[in-house]
């Protein structure tokens, strides 16, 4: 069934057709988008199928276009924009409850690693979640999924990692599964194991680890369970050694890494995932001359065409660093320096980091504001961190993350708004009026 919105005030992050789309913005070209006014936009089963200015549909149709063909459905879209829908690839969607007290605790003064350390934090997760079954942890978590589309966001990626015992690490991802059949949402998972040491294993660190990659994630990818691996890679946590041989366990099993680096200090994690050929380094608050020097060769050597960045199949990509703002919001930490990183030819993406306890927000919109208050992006650069290039950081970027011809129908057609710099301007309001993913209106 054909559609169309027609007579939009604008229409953000428009492409050439998806076989010819540059799949990434680095540096400075983040800021240099299509946007076209007074715009119109068709699709078909699913697929975007034609874009342009409302003049240029009228000389298409005057030169006999859509004859036979005209549009089922047409839309009037006077003073709305369409944007590309959201494309979150940094959650832990999938939790038993909340984490509220937790919150209180840092208001009078308790730091993240203080509330850790005596016990809660992911070791307070991981109790909560073993007490459920995967049937409630479902019940729950659609919900969730449900108000991250009404917000605009059309594909997710959502990590384990609060289970710590392979029983309950398999039970997160046969949820992630289940969420995969009943929610409209694409959604990738990722085994993120290495989160926590449990403070009751028997053998510590090391042992837990040899459990987790050579024990239990083998039987999780036999069970199909597994898109991306994942760690916390920080003091406290899990170090390069580990690092390491995550990376080894990526190349055994052909599954791309997505780490969790530089949140309280810089370890050397962002060179050593650059070269295991990580898909993106989440987090970076703290970034260190060298940590900077690491991505920006990558990316060189992609303007330079020695490494691929585009397709969804495991090969080695320039590693793409992730702000997630709202976690620096709530835990009042630094903001990841993305100014610095766009300035140094580095492309940025955002992603919400939404979890029970140091970011529970699913409102892409506020990441948005967020990203251009306190990481100094401009409206336009934002906007192609929190769509295309979340579509990057999960592989999906010849499917989704701008407005292009063959790339699928996910987008948002907003409440009317003056500008583009409007949606993170008006900050703390759901600018979506319908979210459509792949073509049909949710």
């Amino acid at each position: 069934m054909r559609k169309r919105i027609v007579h939009l005030r604008g229409l953000a992050l428009a492409q050439v057709p998806a076989t010819e789309a540059p799949g990434v913005l680095p540096g400075k070209q983040q800021n240099d988008i299509p946007i076209l006014e007074d715009a119109y936009l068709d699709w078909s089963d699913g697929v975007i199928t034609g874009f342009g200015t409302m003049s240029e549909l009228a000389r298409l149709e005057s030169e006999g276009y859509g004859l036979g063909e005209a549009p089922e459905e047409v839309l009037d879209g006077t003073g709305r924009w369409v944007l590309p829908g959201f494309v979150d690839s940094h959650t832990h969607a999938v939790f038993a409850a909340p984490r509220e007290q937790e919150f209180a605790l840092r208001i009078k003064g308790a730091t993240y690693q203080e509330i850790a350390a005596s016990g809660g934090g992911i070791l307070n997760s991981a109790r909560a979640l073993a007490a459920k079954s995967e049937t409630q942890l479902v019940d729950e978590a659609l919900p969730r999924l449900e108000a991250l589309m009404r917000t605009g966001t059309t594909a997710i990626e959502i990590k384990s990692g609060y289970g710590l015992s392979l029983d309950s690490e398999r039970k997160m991802l046969r949820v992630v599964a289940e969420l995969k059949k009943h929610s409209p949402l694409d959604v990738r998972s990722t085994y993120l194991g290495l989160h926590a040491v449990p403070t009751d294993f028997a053998g510590g660190k090391a042992a837990y680890t040899e459990a987790a990659l050579n024990h239990w994630l083998p039987r999780l990818v036999d069970e199909g369970l597994v898109d991306f691996l994942d760690a916390f890679i920080e003091g406290g946590y899990f170090d390069l050694s580990d690092l390491s041989r995550l990376a080894e366990a990526s190349h055994r099993f052909g599954l791309p890494l997505k780490l969790h680096v530089n949140q309280f200090s810089s370890i050397g994690a962002v060179p050593a995932a650059v070269a295991a050929g990580a898909w993106s380094v989440d987090h970076l608050e703290v970034l260190e001359p060298a940590d900077l020097e690491a991505l920006a060769a990558a990316w060189r050597a992609y303007s330079a065409g020695s490494l691929a960045a585009a397709g969804g199949a495991f090969q080695k990509r320039p590693t793409l660093p992730v702000a997630l703002p709202a976690c620096s919001h709530f835990l009042r930490l630094p903001y990841t320096p993305a100014r610095k990183l766009l300035d140094a030819g580095i492309p940025v993406g955002i992603a919400s980091d939404f979890n029970p306890g140091s970011a529970p927000c699913s409102n892409a919109f506020l990441l948005w504001n967020l990203a251009c208050v306190h990481a100094q992006l401009t409206p336009e650069e934002a906007l192609v961190g929190l769509t295309l290039h979340g579509a990057y950081a999960l592989g999906w970027e010849r499917q989704m993350g701008s407005i292009s011809v063959g790339k699928q129908a996910d987008f948002i057609l907003t409440h009317p708004a003056p500008s583009l710099a409007y949606f993170p301007y008006r900050f703390g309001e759901n600018h979506a009026d319908r979210v459509f993913k792949k073509g049909v209106s949710r």
